[in-house]
């Protein structure tokens, strides 16, 4: 992928195609900027996917904390029901989240007709469920003793100690929304309000498919998200792996 983003496209149909890099990386770039607005669907999805992670983090870290700390009427109940959730296919589900979204609630072609469908995420909720049981329940109490209220213990307490959780978690959410396709193509009507993906996308046409193109916007589009495993794989590793050991 990255060689071929930066040769020409009669030497990636070559018989012989090239094993390293050329020089129409600029070429390629500019024709995938004409026919794609690319560094606006870069924004786009940047941040749909910075704001979709951030916000179902919060939701799903609430929402497992609260099955693993609290005891209320129906709780086991109710964990069931959202774990069933799990074997409903997403496509049953995209016409009457697209009438939600477009004719109830008037959002369409807007950053949140993207996020919000899916923000109480069924996976992060059962993972930060998970998670929260193995901190210490004594360790909560003895801060409700001393006067904290329940939110502090939540944020200052609870969160630190499964931050390694909370690492992987972020980056499979990023990951989850940055490669969304099909929910950003029913739900974004404008060009410029395109994602990354929908935008490469467009590249595939009946005629003609710009292969130089959808080499370049692949390859940088992966840049954001190894930043971000980068930046978090110390902690992603230790999350990963704190499931997979019992005392």
């Amino acid at each position: 992928m990255l060689v071929f983003s930066t040769q020409p496209e009669t030497a990636i149909f070559s018989p012989n195609p090239p094993l390293w890099f050329g020089g129409a990386f600029a070429e390629n770039f500019r024709g995938l900027q004409a026919d794609t607005n690319f560094l606006r669907t870069l924004l786009n999805s940047t941040m749909i996917a910075s704001i979709y992670t951030v916000l179902s983090m919060l939701l799903t870290s609430m929402g497992g904390y609260a099955f693993a700390k609290f005891e209320f009427p129906g709780k086991g109940p109710l964990f069931g029901l959202i774990l069933a959730t799990l074997t409903i296919p997403a496509f049953v589900t995209i016409i009457p989240q697209f009438i939600l979204v477009a004719r109830d609630l008037q959002i369409g072609n807007t950053y949140w007709a993207v996020i919000l469908p899916t923000l109480a995420n069924t996976i992060g909720i059962f993972y930060m469920r998970q998670a929260f049981q193995t901190v210490p329940t004594d360790l909560l109490n003895a801060a409700r003793i001393d006067g904290a209220n329940e939110w502090r213990i939540f944020w200052q307490i609870a969160l630190p100690i499964v931050r390694p959780a909370l690492a992987a978690l972020a980056i499979l959410l990023f990951l989850a929304s940055w490669n969304d396709y099909l929910w950003p193509l029913i739900v974004l009507t404008q060009k410029d309000s395109y994602t990354m993906p929908v935008a490469l996308g467009t590249l595939v046409g009946l005629t003609r498919v710009s292969w130089g193109g959808i080499m370049v916007g692949t390859a940088i589009a992966t840049i954001p998200f190894l930043a971000l495993f980068l930046a978090l794989q110390r902690h992603f590793v230790a999350g990963i792996a704190g499931g997979a050991v019992k005392d």
